[in-house]
């Protein structure tokens, strides 16, 4: 999907200091590496860790026990919710996957960012899984960052400093123990930069973090997609959609404004499309143009979703069906 990237209200220049709180190589660090090159200068080491996760064969993941988190979302879970095994998300070109998992009790936040509403994220990620982690006083808080690559804007970098920058500057401690992203996730194959791993799943109840691609992307799809390439007030939030407390998938409510021009862009070629709503056009996935037809035919048909797709101001929400595994919809 198309990547906003906020501008940074801070020169990044390799190295920034601010006030650390997140531990290198088991070490609370006094300085912010906000590139991966600063980080690798300092700590090595993370190169043999990024390898090993590009060297684990990648698993495509059906929709039974999954909760895919989509772009500008987030959501976490527990080992012990019977409703989730894995949680996942993918076609993650310019973007980054976020990782936050408590090692005590094993609760794990995830979500996929493009730069929209990045330190809010961070915060509320800590935040849900420091309560998920209530009751554990043994474990540390273990930060996995994947996706982005060397692109020729370099979108990946500055989506990398401000990642960093933003849980730097929380009140906890947090471990980085993977950090595959930009540089260290681009292929130089025939001449052109691509992304390694675009997608991740991580078993909530191992605690592995393994490849992923994920062909059921869970339910209204081309609602979620919407904010992306929207504006309006919750088109830049990290939204997120997974009650704990009742183990149900919670879609809205949101508003976006209705997309000038919405009609023309739906005549345009799919190269059109694909050259001028995505950052990255070169190394989409295939369906790629497919799922942004569908979301503007859904905003072309939904210009105020406060009115047509949440008119009583209520979320949907979706339960796990235990005979088929997937999301269907809660009656009430």
């Amino acid at each position: 999907m198309k990547c906003v990237i906020l501008c940074l209200c801070v020169l990044l220049c390799g190295i920034t200091r601010v006030s650390m709180v997140v531990v290198l190589n088991g070490v609370l660090a006094d300085e912010c590496p906000t590139s991966v090159r600063a980080l690798l200068a300092a700590h090595p080491g993370y190169r043999d860790a990024a390898a090993q996760l590009l060297a684990a064969a990648a698993r495509v993941v059906p929709p039974p026990g999954l909760l895919y988190v989509g772009q500008r979302e987030l959501a976490a879970v527990v080992p012990h919710d019977k409703n989730v095994n894995i949680i996942g998300s993918d076609d993650a070109t310019s973007c980054i996957i976020v990782v936050i998992r408590h090692s005590g009790s094993g609760a794990v936040a995830l979500a996929h960012l493009d730069g929209s509403g990045t330190a809010e994220a961070a915060a509320a990620m800590v935040s849900r899984v420091q309560q998920l982690a209530v009751g554990y006083p043994e474990g540390r808080l273990e930060l996995q960052l994947v996706g982005g690559f060397t692109d020729p804007h370099r979108y990946s970098d500055e989506l990398f400093a401000n990642i960093m920058l933003s849980f730097h500057r929380l009140s906890v401690e947090i471990d980085l123990t993977l950090a595959c992203c930009c540089e260290l996730n681009t292929a130089l194959g025939g001449g052109s930069a691509a992304p390694l791993v675009t997608g991740v799943g991580v078993d909530i109840r191992a605690g592995d973090l393994f490849p992923a691609t994920f062909p059921d992307k869970g339910p209204e799809l081309p609602l979620r997609g919407a904010r992306t390439i929207t504006s309006g007030p919750h088109s830049g939030q990290v939204l997120d959609i997974y009650d704990n407390t009742v183990g149900l998938l919670r879609i809205g409510p949101f508003n976006y404004e209705p997309l000038r021009g919405v009609d023309l862009w739906l005549e345009q070629s799919d190269d059109f499309i694909l050259q001028h709503l995505s950052t990255t056009p070169a190394v989409e996935p295939p369906h790629f143009v497919h799922n942004i037809r569908v979301t503007l035919k859904f905003i072309q048909q939904h210009p105020f979703p406060a009115v047509t797709v949440f008119p009583d101001n209520r979320s949907h929400y979706y339960r796990r069906d235990e005979q088929s595994g997937c999301w269907v919809p809660m009656r009430f």
